[in-house]
């Protein structure tokens, strides 16, 4: 099944099962967060295309966000803990092997904002997955890194999911 695919037969479900889509949201954003998964799920691509359905087919919006947040911080949390598990052994396996300028510049992010690279890491694709999983290599704190991880999620759910259901309409009512 090519990516195209996936999104149109994704959107279609969501659109006749509305009362599934905080699941949904919350799965694609845990696919989205997590290290490897992230490379095979366009999670970004569909989550916005279930901002778009919220706004058009009277789906509540709160639930949705709070699910692709609830989802986006489990899994940047998996990341951390397979890292703090594997330490450098992480860095050995697919596909951080195979991508190791990946892994240098989320190093240098990580070594330069701190824990704080994992909230802005958020909003940058393949940051996204790959800085928190070097957070748990280098043995960030896990205390501020998870203030860091369920703010920024929290944020990064409602900022993708916002624009297509029709920001102000929600924040005025």
């Amino acid at each position: 099944m090519d990516l195209e695919a996936l999104r149109t037969a994704t959107l279609g479900f969501v659109e006749t099962h509305k009362e599934w889509t905080p699941l949904i949201a919350g799965a694609l954003a845990f696919c989205e967060s997590v290290a490897f998964l992230s490379l095979l799920v366009p999670a970004t691509v569909i989550l916005l295309g279930i901002g778009a359905l919220v706004g058009a087919a009277d789906i509540a919006f709160w639930p949705v966000v709070a699910a692709a947040a609830v989802g986006a911080a489990l899994g940047d949390w998996l990341s951390y803990e397979f890292g703090f598990l594997y330490k450098e052994g992480a860095r050995r396996m697919w596909p951080m092997r195979r991508y190791p300028e990946m892994v240098a510049r989320g190093e240098a992010f990580l070594h330069r904002w701190g824990a704080a690279a994992v909230a802005l890491g958020r909003f940058f694709g393949p940051a996204r997955a790959v800085v928190p999983l070097i957070a748990g290599i280098f043995g960030v704190d896990r205390l501020p890194f998870q203030v860091a991880n369920v703010l920024s999620a929290i944020v990064w759910a409602f900022v993708l999911l916002a624009p297509g259901a029709g920001l102000l309409s929600y924040v005025q009512g």
